[in-house]
């Protein structure tokens, strides 16, 4: 297995950019049905099941204000935000609660094992940097169902004849693929659409777009998934 790369003019500054092309994107399915095909006794079912439990544990510890120290991640809480003075309290409106994760032993010693192979041919992917809901007026929080979303980055304008193609939200589990029907604003830097009827839970929001910026579509459609999970309350 191997992660490709291509090197792109910085738009910024001198020199170039590397960015990279992964492979594919797992969900929860797809990491169960790796663990039964290696052979183990435990069903679907009990997996689906364990996990279920494992992340809501997870969840009400740091919603307990815990930290999480796993092979896989650790957490840390830290607030942003100025006080005026040393008598000054936390506000809402002023500053913010942040939960910070970074690699815990099992991701540092799997990133020194990815196999990088330059490619020549740079594919105009798309990219999301953050996503906004209307309603709640939260970046990179929620989604409220019904309102209206907006996804900014670049490359993003949803374009091209094939089915997949589209503003698309996904459940946590992968069961569930929804498209938005109705855009607002449909560019490469920004699109604007409405939300549909979500259940709640944790969703995250996929492009899926032939577009290629030169007026030709891409004949195989590129597909990005905002790695932040939104919340549907």
């Amino acid at each position: 297995m191997k992660l490709d790369y291509a090197l792109v003019k910085n738009k910024f500054g001198e020199g170039f950019t590397a960015i990279t092309y992964p492979g594919k994107s797992i969900n929860q399915n797809e990491l169960i049905d790796r663990i039964t095909d290696r052979g183990t006794t435990i069903t679907k079912t009990d997996l689906l099941a364990a996990l279920n439990i494992a992340f809501d544990e997870l969840s009400k510890a740091v919603a307990r204000g815990e930290t999480i120290n796993m092979p896989l991640f650790n957490s840390s809480f830290s607030i942003s935000g100025v006080f005026e003075s040393p008598l000054d309290s936390f506000d809402g409106n002023r500053h913010k609660l942040n939960l910070n994760l970074t690699k815990g032993v099992l991701l540092r010693e799997a990133e020194k094992k990815v196999c990088l192979e330059k490619t020549n041919t740079v594919a105009p992917l798309p990219h999301i940097l953050e996503v906004m809901d209307f309603k709640s007026g939260t970046i990179n929080d929620r989604l409220t169902p019904d309102g209206v979303v907006e996804a900014r980055g670049f490359n993003l304008k949803i374009d091209g004849d094939d089915q997949t193609c589209g503003l698309w939200f996904v459940s946590e589990n992968g069961q569930q693929n929804i498209k938005s029907e109705i855009f607002i604003e449909n560019k490469p830097a920004k699109i604007t659409a409405f939300i549909p009827i979500l259940s709640v839970g944790n969703w995250q929001v996929k492009v899926v777009t032939q577009f290629s910026g030169g007026g030709v579509f891409l004949k195989t459609p590129k597909t990005f998934v905002y790695p932040v999970n939104l919340k549907v309350i």
